[in-house]
């Protein structure tokens, strides 16, 4: 029977290399790796779309300022190609793409969340006006339930806008720096 020490991280499903984590890939062939249907040239090329969301959803498992390497695993033979050699910078530039995309992406999240707050507030600032103006002294029941409805017609207006700028831009944001960290990530290929 052998000491082995406990380990530190039960249940942690990436290995470790010192204080590396490894996100590892086993291939048959580099092309795996890349989306058979694009036409660009192999430095330039889309990951499969299975590969990138086991890549992004593997990083995002991680504490944030974990250190991670990407492994990929193949045969002898296919180490030899041009492409393998390439294969790391391919990821990389792939990822550097995704985080420019995704940054566009906020940008317009944002200014649409802007453009929504200003027609909101517009649209509140109506209704309430109309409130004051038809509504200002209570004349029946019927009066009180159109005052108030013209009030949370003009709030629940201000819905949309709120949920773009306070909640819709946090998770974009996030997948901006998860492909900030891939587009730069180490990439090592190894025999299988």
């Amino acid at each position: 029977m052998t000491d082995t020490p406990p380990d530190p991280n039960p249940g942690f499903r990436y290995r470790r290399e010192g204080e590396v984590t490894l996100i590892e890939l086993k291939l048959l062939r580099i092309d795996q790796l890349f989306n058979s249907l694009d036409p660009s040239p192999f430095h330039e090329k889309d990951l499969d779309h299975d590969a990138e969301a086991y890549i992004v959803d593997s990083l995002r498992d991680l504490p944030p300022d974990t250190p991670v390497k990407i492994v990929i695993y193949l045969p002898a033979e296919e180490l030899i190609e041009l492409t393998a050699k390439t294969a790391s910078d391919a990821i990389r530039h792939y990822f550097a793409y995704c985080r420019e995309a995704a940054n566009r992406r906020l940008r317009l999240l944002l200014r649409e969340g802007r453009f929504a707050l200003g027609i909101g507030l517009c649209f509140l600032f109506i209704c309430i006006a109309l409130r004051q103006l038809f509504f200002r002294a209570p004349v029946s029941t019927l009066g009180d339930i159109a005052a108030e409805g013209l009030l949370i017609l003009g709030w629940v207006a201000m819905w949309r806008p709120m949920e773009l700028l306070l909640y819709d831009w946090w998770p974009v944001r996030r997948l901006v720096r998860t492909y900030a960290q891939l587009a730069t990530i180490d990439v090592e290929l190894r025999p299988r």
